[in-house]
């Protein structure tokens, strides 16, 4: 929006006594610029809205008063608080705030468009979960191939939508792979339209699981963020991408401005889901933002990546399905279900071990960064 006023001024006051004070208005054409903008208004948005949406999710009495899985499977030695009456539903003041920061400081196109209509539809649905969580007043939710089956209609839906288009199909015809420079497959519309089902999908489930913690899921988030506003301004920038080897896709650098605008929800919404937390994200968060984290490594033709930048949700992720299988597996064969991990989510494993929550989070920020860092380096080595 700003960029659309600021050139609808300038265009007015050419050739008039205003003109030469009219002149700092074309910041506004520089993605730099926005970016900046973007954090900053949606830091304050979060910061100044946060009080306001704590106390309302209070009065509407949006907590958790389940026992979590936590506490169900036995109860973790090192956790000193519990968890119940804490306000859910936070990750409404997320996406108000990245949604916002957006719209007001980015140029609209196809690109941004579905990344903000992805945003708010798994918003939805996890609202729909968390709120089914709260009235049930257990760990249940929502059913889980209810989840599934709108996570993969939206998935397949921006998949055709790009393979529909001229200008993005090669995004999904094209398939990319870390540390490469050229595709490893092309005119593989079918295999590019399952891994982009398979990375947006995974994306908003595994940010999903990493939420038990206070903190660790935002925290995450905000690293593989800081990757992307790198990856999004590099991939939209013609002679940089051309320099990196990278594949160019027009439009991408408006991307920039929305991870910028995530940076800056994920900073305020850490403000108060910092251990004690005085707010959760729910599913109305980690859906969205795992959806939209999947959605922008699809737009930037580098799904894969998400698998390196996002080690940590891969991690989490991983230990749920295998813990399951697993246990599955071994029931069937011995009589008796084993575990691989004391407990899944792995964050939960090292609870059970005797960490404290507190450095539970630190030490997966830490292997977050180093994460980040390979990514990052993906853009050279190629």
């Amino acid at each position: 929006m700003f960029y659309y006023l600021s050139q609808y001024v300038q265009e007015l006051g050419e050739g008039t006594q205003w003109a030469p004070y009219l002149s700092g208005l074309r910041l506004f054409r520089y993605i730099t610029f926005r970016v900046a903008g973007a954090a900053l208004s949606a830091l304050v948005l979060s910061l100044c809205l946060g009080p306001t949406v704590i106390a309302w999710l209070k009065t509407l009495k949006f907590g958790q008063n389940y026992v979590d899985k936590a506490e169900e499977s036995g109860g973790i030695a090192a956790r000193l608080l519990s968890k119940r009456g804490t306000p859910t539903m936070g990750g409404v003041l997320i996406v108000m705030a990245m949604d916002g920061s957006a719209l007001l400081w980015a140029q609209w196109n196809e690109l941004v468009v579905l990344t903000l209509l992805s945003l708010v539809v798994l918003a939805g649905l996890g609202f729909y979960d968390d709120y089914a969580k709260i009235t049930k007043q257990n760990n249940l939710g929502a059913k889980s191939h209810v989840k599934l089956w709108v996570q993969g209609i939206l998935a397949l839906f921006i998949a055709l939508y790009l393979w529909y288009l001229p200008s993005t199909r090669p995004l999904i015809t094209d398939i990319m792979v870390p540390f490469y420079k050229f595709p490893v497959l092309t005119g593989a519309g079918i295999v590019g339209t399952l891994l982009t089902m398979l990375t947006i999908i995974g994306s908003s489930n595994a940010v999903n699981l990493t939420d038990g913690l206070d903190g660790l899921a935002i925290g995450c988030t905000l690293i593989v963020s800081l990757v992307f506003l790198i990856m999004t301004y590099v991939a939209g920038n013609f002679r940089v991408a051309e320099y990196l080897h990278v594949p160019y896709v027009a439009g991408a650098g408006e991307l920039t401005v929305f991870c910028a605008a995530m940076i800056g929800a994920s900073l305020g919404f850490l403000w108060f889901n910092c251990h004690p937390a005085q707010v959760f994200m729910g599913d109305t968060g980690s859906l969205a933002i795992g959806g939209a984290l999947g959605l922008m490594a699809v737009l930037i033709h580098q799904p894969l990546v998400l698998l390196l930048a996002g080690g940590v949700f891969v991690a989490e992720a991983s230990s749920v399905i295998l813990q399951r299988y697993w246990f599955k597996y071994t029931r069937l064969r011995y009589g008796t279900g084993r575990r691989i991990f004391l407990m899944a989510p792995l964050h939960h494993h090292f609870e059970k071990k005797g960490w404290y929550e507190s450095q539970v989070v630190t030490r997966f920020y830490i292997l977050c960064v180093l994460c980040a860092v390979v990514a990052l380096i993906n853009l050279k080595l190629r």
